[in-house]
C-alpha cells in the first residue's frame, strides 16, 4: 500500500470483498489526512467538505467528482450547497470502507 493512493485503480469489489481493517485504516486515512472516517446506520464511511466562493465553483467541482465516480465505476454521495460540496465515499457493495474508498479519496483531492 506504499505506492501513492491517487496513482492506483479502483479493483472489481464484491459482497465478500474485506472491509479495510483498522490497522490499514490507520494506515490509509495518514494519506488523505483532510477525510474524516464516519459511521452512520452502522457503515464506516469517508467524508470531506471542500469549501468554493460561490456555488458555481462547486458546482463545477461537484461535475468533476461526478466524472472521476464514472471513470473509476465507484460513486459517492455529493452534496453540493452554495459554496460547498461535501463528498462520501464508502463501498455499499460491503457496507463500509474498502481500499477503493481511499483510492477515490486521494483522487478526489487532486481535483481542486
Amino acid at each position: 500500500m506504499s505506492r501513492e493512493l491517487s496513482t492506483q485503480q479502483c479493483e472489481a469489489c464484491h459482497v465478500d470483498a474485506p472491509k479495510v481493517s483498522d490497522d490499514e485504516l490507520k494506515q490509509l486515512i495518514g494519506q488523505i489526512p483532510d477525510w474524516v472516517p464516519q459511521v452512520r446506520n452502522d457503515v464506516m464511511m469517508l467524508e470531506r467538505e471542500y469549501i468554493f466562493k460561490n456555488y458555481k465553483l462547486a458546482w463545477a467541482f461537484a461535475n468533476k467528482v461526478s466524472e472521476l465516480a464514472e471513470a473509476e465505476f465507484h460513486h459517492p454521495s455529493i452534496l453540493l450547497e452554495w459554496g460547498k460540496v461535501t463528498v462520501t465515499w464508502w463501498t455499499h457493495s460491503i457496507g463500509g470502507l474498502h481500499k477503493n474508498d481511499f483510492i477515490c479519496a486521494a483522487k478526489t483531492d487532486r481535483l481542486v
